[in-house]
């Protein structure tokens, strides 16, 4: 038997799975409350950086939400990938500097930074149009290093996110449902979950690792 506060609980949309709201009721909210602070119209350009647990999930919601969405990641084998959940444009930030790229655009008018990583989180703030902000969720431990003049003069603003009420989880999943967001998931069932997390913690999961407790 489980005991939980009537107001932590959760109503799950009917056609949507287990296995798709699992992820969703952690990452997705994490994600998409951080998007709604962005602020800006729609059409205007939103990057998403980092194309993995919670950046695979916030290309979608960005696109859903009408944004004109770059994706920035490492490498070109998560160009296709980012293309497909819905980003306009992808910066390869291995081969170019993300600011710079972000600034040849236009300027993005938010930045929602989801690799955990301050080193490569650092670059982005000049690819801010002024009064832009950085909304941070992937938690890096290193630091995440700025100039004082791209903030001062910029007037931009950094700022994290953390995730949002039950009640907000329930309008996530309803959004969800409806705009057909879904994550990645690798499925394991309970007797396999040492080689789950084995498989989470290589770095290798696309993109997120659920335990299936009716599984054999």
């Amino acid at each position: 038997m489980v005991i939980a506060r009537s107001t932590g609980l959760v109503r799950i949309p009917e056609a949507m799975s287990s296995v798709d709201a699992a992820p969703l009721l952690c990452a997705g909210l994490t994600v998409l409350s951080a998007i709604r602070q962005v602020g800006s119209r729609p059409g205007a350009l939103v990057a998403i950086q980092g194309i993995g647990g919670l950046g695979h999930l916030g290309v979608q919601y960005a696109n859903r939400l009408g944004y004109r969405v770059v994706a920035i990641a490492r490498g070109t084998e998560k160009a296709a990938l980012a293309k497909q959940l819905g980003a306009d444009e992808y910066i390869d930030s291995s081969v170019e500097d993300p600011g710079t790229a972000l600034q040849n655009l236009g300027g993005a008018g938010a930045i929602v930074a989801t690799a955990a990583s301050g080193s490569s989180m650092s670059p982005l703030l000049p690819g801010l149009p002024p009064r832009g902000r950085m909304i941070v969720v992937g938690a890096a431990t290193d630091p995440l290093t700025v100039s004082t003049g791209d903030l001062v003069f910029g007037t931009r603003t950094i700022t994290g996110s953390l995730t949002g009420s039950a009640i907000d989880n329930e309008d996530n999943l309803d959004f969800s449902m409806r705009h057909n967001v879904r994550p990645m998931t690798e499925v394991f069932p309970l007797a396999d979950a040492p080689k789950a997390y084995e498989r989470m913690m290589s770095g290798k999961a696309r993109f997120r690792i659920v335990l299936d407790m009716a599984a054999g």
